[in-house]
């Protein structure tokens, strides 16, 4: 195998045996993650599953229990949010994080300002610039950076969010179901972008749906997770719509177990 063979070989986020509990529940047990570059993998499981506490975790968030998590082949200890940002890990939740009253470019640049020289006044002409450079790049549109977010549609805000992490250099961008509460146009505009995002390569996503249709649509692979556990890893060319509704309908047949 070439050196370039190697590297593309080496995932560009992996867990490892990672366990997460809160007293005697279990919320994550055992489980064990790769994301290559330039892939999407779709996180699904019903509620409870232990998507929210896996995601805190891959952020910094939560420090888990047992098991380890390499970046780019290097093993880490995400100490907190912000080190897991300066590793490239950046997340988009379904609150966007996101200031209302605020233009599209300041949104754009939060916490990101750029300044004038040593002085500490905003540099608003090239924020300008440089936002709507970067909302063109993406194939963004809004009616104007200057427009108040608060005017957007949610599919604008969404937008905006994912190429505010984009631009920040993530290079594995976390996706909290982007598509929640939205109609069928507002959607294809998420999905679009994010077909858009995987031509490029140059980003590589976890995004965790419900919506099964829409995860074989644009993702490379599924992991089911049931219980705190990886239930199923598998490229979604190898399964169907057919067969995740039939295996999380299964699961309601089950008598349920004491943990």
């Amino acid at each position: 195998m070439q050196a370039s063979d190697e590297m593309a070989a080496t995932p560009l986020l992996e867990l490892r045996g990672v366990s997460k509990s809160f007293g005697a529940v279990y919320a994550v047990r055992d489980v064990s993650l790769r994301i290559r570059p330039a892939e999407i993998v779709a996180l699904v499981g019903d509620n409870g599953a232990g998507k929210s506490t896996l995601i805190k975790i891959v952020t910094g968030f939560h420090q888990p229990d047992g098991g380890t998590i390499s970046v780019g082949g290097t093993e880490v200890r995400l100490r907190s949010v912000s080190h897991a940002r300066s590793l490239g890990i950046e997340t988009v939740y379904q609150d966007l994080a996101l200031i209302p009253e605020l233009s599209v470019y300041h949104n754009m640049f939060l916490k990101r300002e750029r300044l004038i020289g040593p002085l500490p006044f905003l540099d608003n002409g090239l924020m300008r610039r440089q936002a709507r450079a970067y909302l063109e790049d993406m194939g963004v549109r809004v009616p104007s950076v200057e427009t108040e977010v608060a005017k957007l549609s949610g599919g604008q805000r969404q937008a905006i969010a994912i190429a505010r992490a984009v631009y920040s250099r993530a290079r594995v961008l976390l996706l909290d179901e982007p598509l929640a509460a939205m109609g069928a146009k507002e959607g294809a505009l998420i999905l679009d972008l994010i077909r858009n995002l995987k031509e490029r390569g140059e980003v590589s996503m976890i995004l965790i749906a419900h919506n099964y249709a829409q995860v074989l649509d644009v993702c490379d692979r599924i992991n089911l997770l049931r219980h705190g556990t990886i239930f199923m890893d598998r490229p979604t060319s190898a399964t169907s719509l057919e067969e995740l509704t039939e295996v999380m309908v299964e699961e309601y047949r089950r008598p349920r177990q004491a943990w």
